[in-house]
């Protein structure tokens, strides 16, 4: 084939997940979440969701577009693509 994988055959945990950075991006500039609501306009249950990296299945793309503006980030600094374990005997 072309060396694509195709998730459709995969379980989650074979194909990695994304790591929400929220909280380090804050911390590191010694920003708040309060602060963070007050620059961005967002609610602070979004933020502390993103913050605690609390059941973050889907990323609102318009919230991150606003942190990465306010914070004068990258993407890279919000989110992280870890890739799946694999058994250390394949």
């Amino acid at each position: 084939m072309d060396g694509l994988k195709s998730i459709i055959q995969y379980q989650t945990a074979e194909y990695g997940r994304v790591r929400v950075k929220l909280a380090e991006a804050l911390d590191s500039r010694g920003i708040t979440r309060n602060r963070l609501r007050t620059l961005t306009g967002v609610k602070y249950d979004v933020i502390d969701r993103y913050y605690k990296a609390d059941k973050v299945e889907m990323l609102d793309l318009n919230f991150l577009a606003k942190v990465c503006f306010v914070l004068d980030c990258d993407i890279e600094d919000l989110l992280e693509y870890q890739p799946p374990r694999m058994p250390a005997d394949e």
